[in-house]
């Protein structure tokens, strides 16, 4: 391969210099720098910690140069995210110390400006107290579900085998299996990669049914009932939409279509994979509710749920109108935000479409609420989640638990090369060539999940403990500040309001939710 040429090369000129020494004796000195080269390249196709330097040996030295030299306004413009906010080297650090068990304190204090509009803070207690002991968990599925589901604060959220590579998804799942937390399988389907570790799985099942679908690309009850009886299935998500690509259905280039993944795809080899952008197995408010019961009575009883990125605010209401009519209930709703990330997605969807986490998690809560709907159900939160602070945020608008998936690819070594859609990841996670992610090593790369996700749920219920709050379900908007000028700042329960129980129900909602539960229909979503 062309990354091991200067390796190889290296290997070439000492055994060239070696003949030639034979014959003149002085080409020796040129031994001085060839076999310390041979031995660096040696060592770094044999070591497991960096996959970079093991997939690019020698040459993948350079990487942490540049790394190390580059200007932060370089930084700012390659590594910008969609949301207009770059992801900075704070919240990779982070990730990386957590992952590799650096210590992950700072020095100096303050590393922000805090009278920066935007800043964020926490207010503390005089009463603080000490985390517990294990992480409080959520029980999905509790009161309707023959199998609910005891979830983690935090999980990975949705990633497809295809998207990415059997090594990425083997360490994933056996991170999550040593860390008990859940792995979300993505729209792809169940692969052996995500069963053979044994860790938790929540299996989305996106519009175009991959692993329950038949040859016309529709919905399979027989198929889904027996891939989902595997005891790692423990919860089954719907997918309505995603926050980087709301409103347009999954890409999975062509480039990555091997025959393994197009036969569990049931798909053909090499060619691009669209999904359609809505479902075909039911249509409006009350079918997707009638769908998800289906789905319940097939897996058994497991907990089942629906993702999706608020758009219009009616249809979603329309949803809950539906609840309310029917009786029908999700086991849970995972919020998108328009900030998640996505392998692959047009530029107009990625930075365009959809509505932010924050708004759109307190949308959803609110709607519950106004609905009397809110205690029947969780609710996740997914979008550029990395710290525990972030997580601490979610949970005071709403969220009774978090989702992550560019942390855990962090995690993994992601250097955000920005390859994930061309099949050339250089750290083997976004790619199917085998050349490239054999250089994961699934034992220390599964380590780095498990480590992340332990010490992210412990800052987490630090940041708790420093409020003097003692489990999640005590988080509330007025204990988050946000400076909005040099000169005002506003708790987060004077940015968002909470909407009374059952204001929506009850014909007394504030006039612009008013205006949307009137639109919203129970039978449809226009």
């Amino acid at each position: 391969m062309v990354r091991h040429l200067f390796f190889a090369g290296a290997i070439v000129t000492f055994v060239a210099v070696g003949l030639v020494y034979m014959v003149w004796p002085p080409v020796l000195w040129s031994l001085l720098f060839f076999v310390p080269l041979f031995l660096v390249g040696l060592y770094d196709s044999l070591q497991t910690e960096h996959t970079i330097r093991r997939n690019f040996p020698i040459l993948g030295h350079g990487r942490y140069l540049l790394e190390s030299i580059r200007p932060e306004i370089q930084q700012y413009f390659i590594e910008r995210d969609t949301d207009g906010r770059p992801l900075s080297r704070e919240e990779r650090s982070v990730v990386y110390q957590r992952a590799k068990h650096e210590l992950d304190t700072v020095p100096f204090g303050t590393q922000h400006d805090v009278y920066e509009p935007g800043f964020e803070w926490v207010n503390h207690s005089l009463s603080a107290c000490h985390r517990p002991d294990e992480p409080p968990r959520i029980m999905v599925g509790e009161e309707r579900c023959k199998q609910p589901y005891a979830s983690s604060l935090l999980n990975v959220s949705a990633m497809s085998f295809g998207s990415l590579s059997p090594t990425a998804v083997l360490a994933i799942n056996e991170g999550a299996a040593k860390g008990g937390f859940a792995h979300n399988t993505g729209e792809g389907g169940i692969s052996p990669y995500h069963l053979q570790p044994g860790g938790d799985l929540i299996w989305q099942i996106g519009t175009g049914y991959f692993g329950c679908r038949t040859l016309e690309g529709d919905f399979n009850p027989e198929m889904f009932q027996e891939n989902v009886s595997n005891d790692s299935v423990k919860m089954i998500e719907v997918k309505l939409s995603q926050g980087a690509k709301p409103g347009h259905g999954g890409i999975l280039p062509g480039k990555k279509v091997n025959k393994e993944i197009a036969a569990i795809r049931g798909v053909e080899v090499g060619k691009d994979v669209l999904s359609p952008p809505t479902h075909s197995a039911f249509d409006g408010p009350q079918g997707l509710l009638e769908f998800v019961t289906e789905l319940r009575e097939l897996s058994g009883g497991k907990p089942v749920g629906f993702k999706l990125c608020i758009g219009r605010p009616s249809e979603f209401l329309s949803i809950c109108k539906a609840m309310v009519e029917t009786g029908l209930r999700p086991d849970f709703i995972t919020v998108d935000g328009k900030e998640g990330g996505t392998g692959a997605a047009p530029l107009e969807f990625s930075n365009s479409v959809g509505m932010p986490l924050r708004e759109g998690l307190r949308f959803v809560h609110n709607s519950l609420v106004g609905c009397d709907l809110r205690d029947d159900m969780k609710v996740f939160a997914s979008g550029k989640v990395i710290q525990g602070f972030d997580m601490f945020r979610l949970l005071a608008l709403g969220a009774d638990g978090c989702n992550a998936a560019r942390a855990f690819m962090l995690a993994l070594g992601c250097i955000q090369a920005l390859r994930c859609n061309s099949n050339i990841c250089p750290t083997g996670i976004a790619t199917q060539d085998k050349a490239l992610y054999k250089g994961l090593v699934v034992p220390d790369k599964s380590m780095r999940v498990f480590r992340y996700h332990r010490a992210t749920i412990h800052n987490l219920l630090d940041l708790m403990g420093c409020a003097g709050l003692q489990h999640p379900d005590e988080v509330t908007p007025d204990v988050i500040m946000r400076r909005i000028d040099e000169l005002k700042f506003a708790s987060y329960e004077q940015l968002f309001p909470t909407l009374e129980a059952g204001a929506l129900v009850n014909g007394t909602p504030p006039d612009w939710m008013a205006k949307e539960w009137d639109r919203a229909k129970a039978d449809s979503f226009r």
